[in-house]
């Protein structure tokens, strides 16, 4: 006995297409040459049964292409074909829930809805709104800490950034969370005192650094080196500009703590200054006064007519 292979969900499928390529409704039908309405109706479920043209055209349109197959019986179940979504990823179809799905990522915000019950454009980034920050159309909440009973705009149930660039920042912030690893670095010739960690992304792309090294207080007050513990100084943690903010420069400093842990030693410090103060902070440093004074000094420049080079 043999079960038809299940179908596959055009309009969840398309939108999955969409969304990778980055395209509105409206900049698919330009390019496919198919009616924004009747891109709207398959993904919305209402065309059941779309042309095989049109489908090869929308398809097309985003670099993919369809793949056909004989149905193969295989321990008694059909295995037929699905999507190949070219750039997007691999086309597998798989089964779930009764339904066949490309093997594309799914839209996250496919279940939101709009005040209408419409879903929000698939090619963007939609989220809850629960309060004025989340709402990019809440200028005013910057300003002012007011009351929802004051609020001067009702807060929609979602919302979403058209901006292009915005969109992408946020998709490569999203990428760069997901995929970066750190390790320590173990180079040849490097004192076994100096500690080094690197934040890299698959690519081998570096994007974050730390460094520190132990200390030696035995030789400054000439005791027994038994007699003081072990401890590090932190010389720095740096973290690419467009790359702050996603946990990097944390990660960086837990993976110290722990290789820390692991050789038992009990204790690091560091000087810090402006952003790099709240950091150390929020990472559980604390304030030791025991410890010596940031100091500097600025000497006086001359200007003008014989400056020395």
């Amino acid at each position: 006995m043999t079960q038809t292979s299940p179908r596959i969900d055009l309009g969840r499928t398309i939108r999955a297409m969409r969304r990778r390529a980055d395209l509105s409704q409206r900049e698919l039908a330009a390019k496919s040459g198919v009616p924004q309405a009747t891109i709207a109706r398959i993904e919305s479920g209402r065309a059941a049964d779309p042309r095989f043209r049109t489908l090869e055209a929308l398809v097309a349109a985003v670099q993919g292409r369809i793949v056909l197959s004989v149905p193969t019986a295989c321990d008694g179940v059909e295995v037929g074909g699905g999507i190949d979504a070219g750039p997007a990823g691999p086309g597998v179809v798989e089964e779930g829930g009764g339904q066949a799905t490309c093997g594309l990522p799914a839209v996250p915000h496919d279940e939101l809805r709009d005040a209408v019950g419409r879903r929000y454009p698939a090619h963007l980034d939609a989220w809850p709104v629960h309060e004025p920050k989340d709402w990019p159309g809440a200028w005013w909440a910057d300003w002012y800490n007011l009351p929802p009973e004051r609020w001067p705009l009702p807060l929609p149930e979602a919302t979403y950034e058209r901006d292009r660039g915005y969109r992408d920042r946020r998709r490569r912030a999203e990428r760069v969370r997901r995929e970066f690893s750190i390790r320590q670095v173990v180079e040849p010739g490097r004192s076994a005192t100096s500690w080094r960690f690197v934040a890299e992304l698959p690519d081998g792309e570096l994007i974050g650094e730390l460094r520190a090294h132990e200390r030696t207080p035995h030789l400054a007050y000439g005791d027994d080196e038994s007699v003081w513990p072990r401890d590090l100084v932190l010389d720095g943690v740096l973290v690419a500009g467009e790359h702050r903010r996603l946990g990097i420069g944390r990660g960086l400093l837990d993976a110290l703590l722990r290789r820390m842990a692991e050789v038992r030693i009990g204790g690091v410090s560091g000087i810090a200054e402006g952003p790099g103060v709240n950091f150390l902070a929020a990472c559980g440093f604390r304030i030791a006064s025991r410890r010596p004074l940031a100091m500097c000094l600025d000497l006086p420049v001359r200007s003008g007519p014989g400056r020395p080079p």
